[in-house]
């Protein structure tokens, strides 16, 4: 008897441990689905994050807006970062660690410092996130794994042949150029680089900029991107040579704090030519007023949405974004805008025209 009653226990422990290892097996298997099923638009199983230089500059203003508003499209959670100035490269590291942290699944990054960032966005990479930069390349180019931008050379260029062709007889031209920063990230160089080339200008190492040394060259300085900086820079320059009559600028805030200064010298009126980039609706509007003789447009809507989709593939499939065709990019577009393209609108129309900013940063 004793010995059925332990063969009967026996059994029934052996039946509870097969129950038990079936349960553990059908939690396991739900829990391997549910692992691997591709998240889902509507969820925010998705996570993105997005990384700008400043939260200030209306450029980086409409990029986050474009971000924002494919992400809620797409059911995207989406993150915010931004630098306190431009080149604040410290906080866009901390920005970086807190979206691996976070488990997001991609980042969309314009970068302050183009080189130094790419060792935490390696990181980054290796915890399984897809890198994308915005509008200013990494370098190498390659550090992430795609690349949203206008093509920076050309919309250089293009304000540079708009400037040459517009002043005349160029070897009369004393040029002041406002960069971004010291540091010299890649945006900074291919614009400054641009612009001169299109003026036709030898820019000796096309890689970095000041070591001109055509004597039309008043001075580079740095603005870090914004209407203080701007207006400092083109202070400096002033004291270098009062006669400057061409102004180079990295973008329109700079541009306009370059303008005060002109005019608090009492030089906003002797036809002293400033040109610029990003296209802006502030900066359209400078143009129409005047201020800015030429912008090169860029499309920050475009390249943010763009890379919130990017993300959104790579999340559910693995999927990295295609470059344009012959290029280590995805070509998001530039276009010029001159005084003269808006002054040949009809008047009835124009306000209209001047807004066509927002219009263009949304295609």
């Amino acid at each position: 008897d004793v010995y059925k009653r332990q063969c009967i226990e026996t059994n029934k422990e052996e039946m509870n441990m097969r129950k038990l290892s079936l349960i553990l097996a059908s939690f396991l298997a739900v829990a391997f689905t549910f692992a691997t099923l591709p998240a889902k638009a509507g969820s925010h199983a998705i996570e993105a994050c997005l990384i700008t230089k400043t939260d200030i500059n209306p450029f980086f203003v409409k990029m986050k807006e474009g971000a924002k508003a494919k992400a809620d499209e797409l059911g995207i959670k989406l993150s915010t970062f931004a630098g306190k100035i431009d080149g604040d490269h410290e906080t866009q590291v901390k920005a970086v660690e807190t979206c691996i942290a976070s488990g997001a699944s991609g980042i969309l990054i314009a970068a302050s410092d183009t080189k130094a960032i790419t060792t935490v966005l390696g990181q980054a990479q290796d915890a399984g996130l897809l890198v994308i930069a915005l509008d200013t390349p990494l370098e190498p180019i390659g550090a992430a794994d795609s690349t949203f931008a206008t093509d920076n050379f050309k919309a250089g260029k293009l304000i540079g042949e708009w400037a040459a062709s517009s002043f005349g007889d160029t070897s009369k031209a004393i040029i002041a150029m406002l960069n971004l920063n010291i540091s010299q990230p890649s945006v900074d160089v291919l614009r400054d680089q641009g612009f001169l080339t299109g003026f036709g200008i030898d820019t000796k190492d096309i890689t970095r900029w000041g070591d001109e040394d055509d004597p039309r060259i008043v001075g580079n300085e740095p603005t870090n991107g914004n209407e203080e900086g701007g207006r400092d820079a083109m202070e400096k320059l002033l004291q270098k040579n009062p006669d400057i009559n061409v102004v180079y600028t990295l973008n329109e805030p700079a541009a306009a704090g370059a303008y005060e200064a002109l005019k608090a010298a009492g030089k906003a009126d002797d036809g002293i030519l400033i040109v610029s980039v990003d296209g802006g609706c502030p900066g359209v509007q400078d143009v129409a007023d005047g201020v800015i003789g030429a912008t090169s447009q860029q499309y920050p809507l475009l390249m943010a949405s763009l890379g919130v989709e990017a993300i959104k593939a790579w999340a559910e499939d693995g999927t990295k974004p295609a470059n344009t065709p012959g290029l280590d990019f995805f070509d998001t577009g530039v276009n010029l805008v001159t005084d003269l393209s808006l002054i040949h609108i009809s008047e009835p129309t124009r306000q209209e025209a001047i807004s066509y900013a927002v219009l263009c940063l949304k295609k």
